[in-house]
């Protein structure tokens, strides 16, 4: 597949997954980096290509993910596409400029993938800079790369290669005693002992030995050079040192009945080896296991990095086979496994007399060794640890026996059981235990008791006790079979074992359960004959002018279906069919109907099931409300009072719509519906409508009920407009202050008033002559208040409204709040307030009588007469004027003052200066002050 070609079907997926998925999966299920490659785009892309190209590749790749060695890789490169999914709708809108920058990108993306390969490389190359292929492979695949590409770029840097062979056991049984002796000879190795001083340069001891003599030829290993080497150390005066030289040429004459040279070849090999695996157990670096090798072993560079490698790949030879086990080994072995009758019977040989010559003579020609019975025969005892196992195992086995035997006596099945348990737990592998517990049935099951149910699909619901058996694991069985009782679990059709949901109709049926242990069922335990016959399902009358329809659905087994009514003599039968009936009755009276499942018995006699029963009353069909009017006024808070004619026919009732009534006025539609499409409100009928509580705006719909169906009545547009809360009015002076909590979502407010008691009655007449509908709101010109738009913005930057009202005068005051529906300014309901008027009382003090008995007088005057419900005169001494009642002392009170009037009152002793001043609690009075040189005594 080239980049350039356009195949498609399954050439492309073959091209596509040899070229590009089969690389990636070799390279650790890691995609390309190059787009160019992943994607098999062209050499020169086009926005239309990319396009084509992309879905092709991804639907390649969702076929190779069915693959299971592909799925792995296919999941990356699709998460990977998610990210780049902004690059090719770029180029699918003719943008190649990100796509270009990413192809530029993915290039310098693998060079670094293969540096990074790289230097894992030679990481694990070391200094001697060799890996192995699997090595290679591994790191190839985890960073990314294929093994061809990290090979081509290991080649003339680090030699890749199988580790060599290497010798596990050495070649003369006691080596062990030869490199002893070497040590104490103070010779490195045995070629150092075999050749001396006759080494010329370094040695190599892999593939062949071969070290250059100082006489410029080849030294070889082989009998003449042993010989030579005796020859010297016959010459020395025999000591200590001689004994260890007879060591070493005796390990290096052991090989001269063979080939003399390979032996000395394999020795000297495994000495140099031995040697660099014991400084590798001492934890030696790579550096160190070089150097011991050419500078204290004098082995060639070359043998040496091979020799080092092999042995840090190697696995550690044993040193010599594993221990065979013996009797004591054994029976642990067979004790740990809970095969403690084989053990036993392992003890058991071990004690048994070996056979005699004559019976065991063939085994004796062909060289045979019995080992059961050896130590008996040899007549010994058996070791004591060999001895404590076999008596565990024996008395283990016989206490389990005598449980076994105990069971096979047993009459109650439970009790047997458990004995065999405590058997099989002391001997798992106690003969004919385990057979005879898996044949122990349980207790069966004491009762079943079968229901026929047909809610909403004819089922059969079965209960039952657990059976009585306690001991084992107790399964269980429900069956169920026509005609007859069941014999056993395969004697039927299995079914769940509470419900079977699909029991055959109109035929007698059986069920049993069966309580199951091991391979041993108990009786079965029977419920039945039952009959299975559903009811017609889905019955529905629907009443009508005079006429009651039926439908239903007829259960497929029954014959037909039969319809009773119910009447003063009796239940009559109507005439029905197989899924519906209609008949004439009279309006207005509930008729009761009996809708009954006929079948056919085994003799063919009609069975009549009892039936579904439902009531039904016939009626004419409601009646619209063609008009109806919205009273905010009339009720409570969020109250409203819609008022409408009541029909001829039908209960009305008033819903609340989210849009606009789809249904047109007069229409008669099921009240399903209507529930539907609205929310039922709260109504409360009265005798001028009905009162409801929306709770929210809407569309309210009148609509007339009548037995299923409603017709469809008028309906108005309801914005609800929250009251505003906590309205509160102060008369401050000439000026009312009014206040209150603004309600959210409300951008507008108006503000009415009335001033003086006759606009006050004149208003509210009128609203109850609107409220009983004898006139429109606005016929009393006269009743007609001051109104006010007031904006959110201006009530704060004001801090509340202000009304200037005379303050002889009273105030009534409305607020409520103002929306827009359907392009009408809308106004709610208001919430209203009076404020009473203030009459100003004046007073004076005056200080009356002679020096001895001096009076204090106070004259009230007023615009016109009237009575202060109550007067305190109050006494404070000191600089400060008292401001309350309970500022001073009080000098006189009095109640029902009449005005104008005066009160005197003895004039206080007083040393120092004092304030007189008067206090009322009148509400509708307000008390003007004298000058303050009247009521401030300086003295």
């Amino acid at each position: 597949m080239t980049t350039g070609a356009r195949p498609s079907g399954t050439g492309f997926d073959a091209a596509y997954q040899r070229e590009v998925l089969e690389p990636a999966r070799a390279a650790g299920d890691q995609p390309p980096e190059d787009l160019r490659v992943r994607y098999a785009l062209p050499d020169q892309p086009t926005p239309e290509a990319v396009a084509a190209r992309v879905k092709q590749v991804r639907q390649c790749w969702r076929r190779a993910r069915g693959q299971l060695k592909y799925r792995k890789l296919v999941d990356r490169l699709e998460a990977e596409h998610r990210e780049l999914a902004p690059v090719f709708a770029a180029a699918e809108r003719g943008d190649l400029n990100p796509l270009r920058q990413r192809l530029a990108g993915g290039q310098a993306r693998s060079r670094r993938r293969l540096e990074v390969a790289g230097a894992r490389l030679a990481d694990a190359g070391g200094l001697i800079q060799m890996v192995t292929p699997g090595e290679l492979e591994d790191i190839a695949r985890t960073a990314g790369v294929t093994g061809a590409e990290l090979s081509a770029l290991a080649a003339g840097r680090i030699e890749v290669r199988e580790p060599d062979a290497l010798p596990a056991a050495p070649p003369y049984a006691a080596y062990p005693k030869v490199r002893e002796s070497l040590d104490v000879l103070g010779r490195r190795n045995l070629a150092d002992f075999l050749f001396g001083g006759r080494m010329g340069g370094p040695m190599r001891v892999l593939d062949a030995f071969a070290a250059p003599g100082r006489d410029g030829g080849p030294l070889v290993p082989s009998a003449d050079a042993v010989a030579a080497v005796a020859a010297e150390w016959a010459r020395r005066s025999r000591d200590t040192s001689t004994t260890h030289a007879q060591t070493v040429l005796a390990a290096l004459r052991a090989g001269q009945g063979e080939d003399t040279g390979a032996h000395l070849t394999d020795l000297i090999r495994y000495d140099v080896v031995d040697r660099l695996r014991e400084r590798l157990r001492q934890r030696a670096s790579e550096r160190a296991l070089l150097r011991h090798a050419t500078e204290e072993l004098g082995v060639d560079a070359s043998d040496a990095r091979r020799l080092v490698f092999a042995v840090l790949r190697e696995q550690a030879p044993a040193a010599t086979g594993p221990p065979q086990p013996g009797p004591a080994d054994r029976l642990r072995e067979l004790l740990g496994a809970g095969e403690i009758y084989a053990a036993a019977e392992f003890a058991r040989a071990l004690t048994e007399p070996a056979p005699s010559a004559a019976d065991g003579g063939q085994d004796g020609a062909q060289g045979g060794t019995r080992t059961s019975g050896r130590h008996a025969a040899a007549g010994s005892d058996l070791p004591e640890d060999v001895a404590v196992l076999a008596a565990e195992a024996r008395h283990r086995v016989a206490t389990a026996t005598r449980l076994r035997e105990a069971a096979a006596d047993e009459t109650d099945t439970d009790r047997a059981w458990r004995l065999l348990a405590d058997a099989l737990k002391l001997v798992r592998d106690l003969p004919g235990a385990a057979d005879h517990q898996k044949r122990l049935p349980p207790k069966p099951v004491e009762s079943l008791i079968a229901t026929v149910h047909a809610d909403p699909e004819p089922s059969v619901r079965l209960v039952w006790e657990a059976s009585p058996s306690t001991a084992g694991e107790v399964l269980y069985h429900m069956v169920r079979r026509r005609d007859r009782p069941p014999h056993g679990p395969a004697d039927g059709e299995p079914v769940p074992l509470t419900r079977d949901d699909d029991p055959p109709v109109n035929v007698h049926l059986y069920y049993a359960v069966i309580a199951v242990r091991g391979e041993a069922a108990a009786p079965p335990t029977v419920a039945g004959p039952i009959l299975v016959r559903p009811e017609p399902r889905e019955v529905e009358l629907a009443p009508g002018d005079g006429t009651v329809t039926g439908r239903w659905r007829c259960p497929p087994e029954a014959a037909r279906v039969a319809v009773f009514r119910a009447g003063r003599s009796g239940e009559q039968a109507v005439p029905a069919g197989r899924e519906g009936f209609s008949e004439r009755v009279p309006n207005g009276v509930t008729h009761h109907y009996r809708v009954c499942a006929v079948y056919l018995d085994d003799q063919g006699r009609e069975v009549t099931t009892p039936g579904v029963r439902t009531s039904v009353t016939p009626s004419a069909p409601p009646e619209p409300v063609y008009d109806i009017a919205v009273d905010a006024s009339a009720g409570d808070e969020d109250e409203i009072l819609v008022r409408f004619e009541r029909p001829g026919h039908g209960t009305p009732e008033i819903v609340l719509l989210d849009a606009r009534p789809e249904w047109p006025r007069s229409a008669i539609v099921p009240v399903e519906d209507v529930r539907k499409a609205s929310r039922r409100i709260p109504n409360a009928v009265t005798s001028d409508g009905i009162l409801v509580k929306p709770g929210r705006g809407g569309w309210l719909l009148a609509v007339t009920a009548a037995e299923g169906t409603a017709a469809v009545g008028a309906h108005h547009r309801y914005v609800n407009l929250p009251p505003p809360r906590r309205l509160v009015a102060e008369r401050r002076g000439g000026v009312v202050h009014v206040g209150f909590d603004w309600p959210d979502e409300v951008a507008e407010v108006e503000l009415s008033w009335r001033i003086g008691v006759d606009a006050i009655a004149t208003g509210r007449i009128e609203a109850n002559l609107v409220s009983a509908g004898r006139i429109e709101a606005g016929r009393l010109p006269t009743a007609a208040p001051e109104r006010v738009a007031v904006t959110r913005a201006a009530y704060e930057a004001q801090g509340g409204l202000r009304v200037e009202v005379p303050e002889a005068e009273p105030v009534e005051l409305a607020v409520a709040t103002v929306s827009t529906a359907d392009e009408q300014r809308v106004v709610g309901t208001p919430v209203i307030v009076e404020v009473q008027a203030r009459t100003l009382v004046r007073y004076e003090l005056e200080r009356t009588g002679p020096p001895w008995k001096r009076a204090l007088t106070v004259r009230l005057s007023a615009e016109r007469p009237l009575r202060v419900g109550s007067l305190e005169l109050v006494l404070r001494r000191g600089r400060v004027m008292p401001h309350r009642p309970t500022d001073g002392e009080t000098l006189g009170s009095w109640t029902q003052v009449p005005v104008p009037g005066e009160l005197t009152v003895p004039l206080p002793r007083s040393a120092g200066e004092y304030w007189l001043r008067c206090f009322t609690d009148d509400t509708v009075v307000e008390l003007t002050d004298p000058p303050v040189r009247h009521l401030h005594s300086p003295r």
